[in-house]
């Protein structure tokens, strides 16, 4: 189960939580997956009239049942407050059509467990139904559970604490997420693991590019640092940059680079398929991703995957994580636009690290060792 699912208006939104499917499928599990779909736009979409016809037009295409890849999916409506001042309570909106869901689902596949992603709204809203039923509930917590701005009410914490400490298990994307979940679970804290996402790289990369070039694949959202790429990008007059991504700070990035008389060395790249984004960062050099408030990181790995040595900064979990795993991922300070470059530079100048970062992703975040190990949780939870 999850909120962050690919859906044919959106194939990128969630595309790591569909890979896990599909991996623990490849592990020997039996997987269908329930998406919380809301049939209504969101407030941004209604504060900004001119994107209010294309949202709704990509609701009405989206049919309560698809298939992705093999694997069945259901996506269940259900009508969400606004997101800053009702998120903490969404899994109250979303229990009733979910149990229905869950309900219906079981009637006709009795499943063993349920596997949710995020504890708010999905792992909340789908306990009751696991409680009732007797299934193990297995919870996995990206970061945003327990970073999240919208998640540090005491009423929210409170919430998110109750049900991490009441999961059957709780798949933690790093070990600063671990950490950050055991402090927060209302007892049951040994009931946590490691799991990592996996990355490939494209079966096709495009060849590298004639310029030395850094990419930066992200949303583009002020906690992902774009400035301090730019800036980084405008004191080395040879390095071209390419902006993969899409988000409500881009058309404020794209001033600031014409501001600069930088547009000729920057391509936005835009929102890519998953695969289109991979064969763009593969024909890249080094990829900067300066990002804020990061538990993991699939873009630094997804990078390495395609022998693309990754920057990210040292005072994060999830990059400082994977540098201690292995060449390729190189640290920074925050908010350090020279320190940044030099980094570039170190990464342009090293002929070996390339190859060193593909082996370091090959060994420590492949999608056969993501499934097996969330298979295993799931063998766990049930003999327990």
């Amino acid at each position: 189960m999850a909120e962050y699912y690919p859906r044919r208006r959106d194939p990128v939104l969630g595309v790591w939580a569909h890979r896990q499917a599909l991996a623990a499928r490849e592990a020997g599990a039996d997987v269908k997956v329930l998406v919380l779909e809301r049939p209504i736009p969101p407030a941004s979409s209604l504060r900004q009239p001119w994107k209010l016809p294309s949202a709704l037009a990509g609701i009405a295409r989206q049919p309560t049942r698809d298939e992705l890849d093999g694997i069945e999916v259901r996506y269940v409506r259900f009508v969400a407050g606004e997101r800053n001042r009702t998120y903490a309570t969404w899994h109250d909106r979303a229990a009733g059509p979910l149990r229905e869901a869950l309900a219906t689902l079981h009637e006709d596949w009795p499943f063993d467990l349920v596997h949710a992603h995020y504890a708010l709204p999905a792992g909340a809203a789908a306990a009751p139904f696991a409680r009732e039923h007797g299934l193990p509930l297995i919870v996995s917590v990206h970061g945003g559970d327990v970073l999240g701005p919208l998640l540090q009410t005491q009423e929210a914490r409170a919430t998110v604490g109750e049900l991490l400490g009441s999961a059957a298990l709780v798949l933690c994307n790093s070990r600063t997420t671990l950490q950050r979940v055991s402090e927060l679970a209302s007892g049951g804290a040994q009931r946590l693991r490691v799991v990592h996402l996996g990355a490939t790289p494209p079966a096709d990369p495009l060849p590298k590019r004639d310029r030395p070039t850094v990419a930066t694949v992200a949303h583009v959202i002020p906690r992902k640092r774009h400035a301090d790429v730019l800036e980084a990008v405008q004191a080395m007059d040879d390095i071209d940059w390419l902006v993969i991504g899409d988000g409500p700070a881009l058309p404020t990035l794209r001033r600031a680079a014409a501001e600069l008389g930088l547009q000729d060395r920057i391509e936005f790249a835009g929102q890519l398929t998953p695969d289109g984004a991979l064969r763009q960062l593969s024909s890249a050099h080094v990829m900067a991703l300066p990002s804020e408030d990061e538990a993991f990181g699939v873009a630094y790995v997804e990078a390495l995957a395609c022998g693309v040595p990754a920057i990210g900064l040292a005072s994060e979990g999830g990059p400082a994580e994977i540098a201690a795993l292995g060449p390729g991922m190189l640290l920074v300070p925050p908010r350090d636009p020279a320190g940044l470059a030099e980094a570039i530079r170190t990464a342009l100048a090293d002929p070996g690290l390339a190859e060193a970062a593909r082996r370091t992703a090959s060994e420590h975040f492949n999608w056969d060792r993501c499934g097996r190990d969330t298979v295993a949780a799931y063998r766990d939870a049930l003999a327990a």
